[in-house]
């Protein structure tokens, strides 16, 4: 029994030095490759009616217009600035709304999603869901706020096969993302909860109704101040 207890006290102490060892990395260093990124080109490959396809170029924060950061926190995440990773009115409001009956609804912040994308695997299990809050914390505590933006803003999928800010931009305006106006960067925003059933190329009645839901609340909300 020792020497089970010795050895997982090991991969207990490994798993802390390694995750915080890769926090620290990629507080510097950008993301160029994430599980997603590599569980969708599995199934692309795996598609005999897709081809793999991976679109992505990770660009600064100042290569981003402030626009898009401004209206993935009105959409995402409105306590972004304030909040450590978590968002305890939003998180109560899920639970009570899933309680009810109500469709299933998450309460994740985009430190949430940045930590999930960066590190994890999809997947609603406790097991997943602990170690999104573990590295959730981790990122609070190792990154700033504008370092957290800039990843998410890199790594989040925004189409089949396209990830991040620029290769949307350019996909989908034809521009490079330092150039999205608010029109344009609300409705990448508005897209961003099914970006593999909705495209800002061809946008829906539905997603027309959200772009204009989250200029409103651009409007309404501080600057975040991240951005060109």
């Amino acid at each position: 029994m020792k020497k089970i207890w010795r050895f997982i006290v090991k991969i207990i102490l490994w798993f802390f030095i390694l995750s915080i060892g890769m926090t620290l990395v990629y507080k510097y260093v950008p993301v160029y490759l994430t599980p997603l990124m590599v569980i969708r080109m599995v199934e692309q490959a795996t598609d005999e009616q897709r081809k793999v396809r991976l679109k992505k170029d990770w660009v600064s924060m100042d290569e981003i217009s402030k626009h898009l950061a401004q209206a993935v926190v009105a959409s995402e995440d409105q306590k972004f600035l304030d909040h450590f990773g978590f968002d305890m009115e939003a998180i109560d409001k899920a639970l009570e709304e899933n309680k009810s009956g109500k469709r299933i609804r998450g309460g994740s912040t985009i430190s949430n999603q940045t930590a999930k994308n960066v590190f994890l695997w999809p997947g609603r299990n406790y097991v997943r869901k602990g170690l999104e809050a573990y590295f959730t914390l981790l990122i609070e505590l190792l990154w700033s706020k504008e370092r957290i933006m800039e990843v998410y803003l890199n790594v989040i999928e925004m189409g089949d096969g396209i990830y991040g800010a620029e290769a949307a931009s350019q996909e989908f305006y034809h521009k490079p993302a330092a150039k999205l106006s608010r029109q344009e960067a609300a409705m990448i925003a508005a897209v961003l909860p099914n970006p593999l059933r909705w495209s800002p190329a061809k946008p829906t009645a539905y997603n027309f109704k959200r772009q204009a839901w989250i200029l409103r609340n651009m409007n309404n909300l501080h600057p975040v101040g991240f951005g060109k």
